[in-house]
């Protein structure tokens, strides 16, 4: 027999046993005989080893802190100097400067702004607020856009 001769299916029935001795998987149903884990109502930990400690005590603690607060994507201050006018974070989206407009952005100091900009994101350094004062402009600190809702949208295109 060859590999690709295999007869295999890729959804199998699960084995239901404890339904007789005919079905195949009657008396003990593939339990054993005796013991803790023969009997009805077994409720035992996962790391449970009959009162030993092994695993349990051989892996270490997980130490320390997980943030589950996302990070604020970064905008570095050169790359503003494509933009004109308003730069928001759906301008930035549409630029090519951060994955999605729904999240916060904080614009960071890095080489010159020679463009006049309106910044208008959740952040700025104070270098930031003082290279686009500046070269003109000016910094607004705004909310995080959310995105809006399916039925919001539904709504809004019924009143057109």
């Amino acid at each position: 027999m060859k590999y690709n001769e295999l007869q295999i299916d890729s959804h199998k029935d699960r084995k239901r046993v404890g339904r007789g001795i005919s079905a195949g998987g009657g008396k003990t149903a593939g339990r054993g005989t005796k013991g803790q884990n023969a009997r009805t109502g077994k409720k035992l930990r996962s790391m449970f080893q009959g009162g030993q400690n092994g695993i349990a005590r051989a892996v270490p603690k997980g130490r320390g802190f997980k943030s589950l607060r996302t990070p604020a994507q970064v905008v570095y201050l050169d790359r503003l100097n494509g933009l004109k006018g308003t730069a928001d974070n759906f301008a930035l989206y549409e630029a090519g400067l951060i994955a999605t407009p729904f999240h916060t952005v904080k614009v960071i100091s890095r080489g010159e702004l020679t463009d006049k900009v309106t910044l208008k994101t959740q952040g700025a350094s104070k270098a930031v607020i003082a290279a686009i004062e500046k070269a003109g402009g000016s910094f607004q600190k705004t909310p995080t856009p959310l995105p809006a809702s399916a039925k919001q949208a539904e709504a809004d295109d019924k009143k057109k």
